[in-house]
């Protein structure tokens, strides 16, 4: 079409079209792909501490150990099993769900089933036997998930170590490591502009799988001092594994920038939503939906030890599906332990007391961010500061530190309040989320599954249609002042090939699995034995995660 508007409405076609352009180059790629030998051997350390990563954090480990599960005998198929119908029970509702649990009963803890688990576990097996409908509760439950796997984390995980399917799940992870360059995208036009330099879309040439290309000029980071931050945000990014938070899958480098391959998001952001799309504001039941992301996005974060810090709808941008996610973790900071700091960041208008007063602060102003968030989600306007209001910040400060929160908009109804409110305490410790509980427990959350929506099976209210670009004023991108001509010395190689780590593990398996790369490759020349040159003496290969 020859805009960029027509561009960014052909980009938006492509994530949600599978008969994409390159769709058939990526199909042609992948048939000529193979994995590679893992270059190292030897024992494999602390067997037990690596079970997690191996087989339930990684996705291409955890459906290699499922696949050598169903392989082995009839009890390991059915610990394999059990675990799935658990997983299936946890996102069921209603009847469906108690459905789910007779069956898990049925099938698993009776003694007279052919599929019965626990006859492993001797004299401790009679308070499995001793279950049923009466008794067989959510906690009974948990305990029969952590029994099984207890025992898979045992004999079942020390043979998979030396089977040819970990053998193959360490050729993925060879594959892995390959080297990213620009030369493993298709580059798309530019989305826009920024302090650091620019974001395209590109799209991966042998999967067909499309992203967003942040790339930061190497010269304009130095001379802004920007390195520190960059890193940051790369770190968390790369850190983070959760449907709700961006998810960086590469970074790499080229002659010029630093490149950070991200979610792709073309939905807008839920500031675009508020103010530029129909009527102000945005109506409740996608409200609802969109802060049970938020919240759940927001204590991933906290389970890391990280504090956003930068918690506002301009951060909060939707998908092709309707999905929304936390993005630019800019200002985040990680605190271990309880850690406490006292340091000004955030944004004017959703800056907690604590930080205004610059006193010690945690993870409690993510959680006043939320509540600033939510009311401007309804209400079109900030708590302390009405929309296109001319006031100087230290008057906003003022309001924050001194003013009630009013509720004068007419869609505020009894749970928002309620749960506005308290997120809006100024007393930490009497804020919502501060207090050793969980804010999804509060009632304005009753309609929502936390477990499916987690698990991306709870249906969105809304979905960005893929011939409409949310975004304001789209030729206004700003552009980039230019770099005087800054020298780059040994100290900023170092840092760019600390930045340069290529693929992100999770992300990287999620895309092979979901682009059927997995299974062509799997399928291709995998009978489940060793290759001749493995099939006597083989030791578990050595396997650092």
């Amino acid at each position: 079409m020859g805009t960029l508007q027509g561009e960014l409405m052909y980009l938006n076609n492509l994530v949600v079209n599978t008969t994409y352009p390159g769709a058939q180059q990526a199909g042609t790629s992948r048939s000529s792909m193979s994995l590679p030998r893992p270059k190292s051997s030897g024992l494999l350390g602390s067997e037990g501490s690596c079970y997690e990563s191996l087989c339930e954090q990684q996705p291409i480990g955890r459906r290699l150990f499922r696949q050598f599960l169903l392989d082995s005998n009839s009890q390991y198929a059915a610990a394999a099993k059990l675990l799935e119908d658990f997983d299936y029970w946890q996102h069921m509702e209603d009847e469906a769900k108690e459905k789910a649990k007779m069956s898990v009963l049925a099938k698993f803890c009776q003694p007279e089933s052919r599929t019965f688990l626990f006859s492993h576990a001797g004299d401790a097996a009679e308070k499995y036997t001793s279950l049923s409908i009466s008794n067989f509760d959510e906690a009974a439950m948990e305990h029969v998930r952590e029994a099984t796997r207890t025992f898979l984390k045992g004999g079942p995980f020390s043979e998979y170590l030396k089977s040819p399917f970990f053998y193959r799940f360490l050729q993925w992870k060879e594959y892995e490591k390959q080297k990213i360059t620009r030369k493993y995208f298709y580059e798309f036009r530019t989305l826009g502009r920024g302090g650091f330099g620019e974001v395209c879309a590109v799209q991966v040439k042998h999967t067909g799988q499309m992203y967003a290309c942040k790339k930061l000029d190497k010269r304009r980071l130095k001379t802004k001092g920007g390195e520190r931050l960059a890193l940051i945000e790369k770190q968390i990014l790369e850190k983070a594994n959760s449907r709700f938070v961006i998810n960086l899958a590469y970074a790499y480098e080229d002659r010029t920038h630093l490149c950070l391959v991200i979610d792709l998001m073309s939905g807008g952001d839920l500031k675009f939503h508020i103010y530029d799309l129909g009527k102000r504001g945005i109506r409740m039941e996608r409200v609802v939906y969109y802060v049970a992301q938020i919240t759940s996005g927001i204590l991933h974060l906290h389970s890391m030890d990280i504090v956003y810090r930068d918690m506002k709808p301009e951060n909060v941008l939707l998908d092709a599906k309707g999905q929304c996610r936390l993005s630019d973790f800019g200002l985040a900071v990680e605190l271990p332990k309880g850690k406490k700091i006292c340091q000004k960041a955030g944004t004017t208008g959703y800056m907690a007391p604590e930080i205004l007063r610059q006193e010690n602060y945690g993870m409690s102003v993510d959680w006043w961010s939320v509540g600033c968030s939510i009311y401007e989600m309804v209400a079109a306007r900030l708590p302390f500061k009405d929309f296109k209001e001319k006031v100087q910040n230290e008057e906003v400060t003022r309001r924050t530190l001194e003013d009630d929160c009013k509720f004068q908009h007419s869609d505020f109804d009894a749970p928002v309040k309620d749960l506005i409110s308290h997120f809006l305490k100024k007393k930490v410790q009497n804020r919502l989320g501060c207090r050793g509980d969980d804010p999804r427990n509060h009632v304005f959350f009753k309609g929502i599954n936390f477990h499916r929506l987690e698990a991306g099976l709870a249906e969105p209210p809304w979905v960005p249609k893929p011939n409409v670009i949310y975004a304001k004023d789209m030729d206004a991108f700003r552009t980039a002042s230019e770099v005087e001509d800054v020298k780059l010395d040994s100290k900023d190689e170092r840092f760019f090939k600390e930045f340069s780590t290529g693929a992100v593990p999770v992300r990287w398996q999620k895309e092979m699995i979901e682009s059927g790369t997995f299974d062509l490759l799997n399928s291709s020349d995998f009978n489940g034995t060793l290759p001749p040159h493995l099939r006597t003496n083989m030791s578990p290969c050595v396997y650092e995660p």
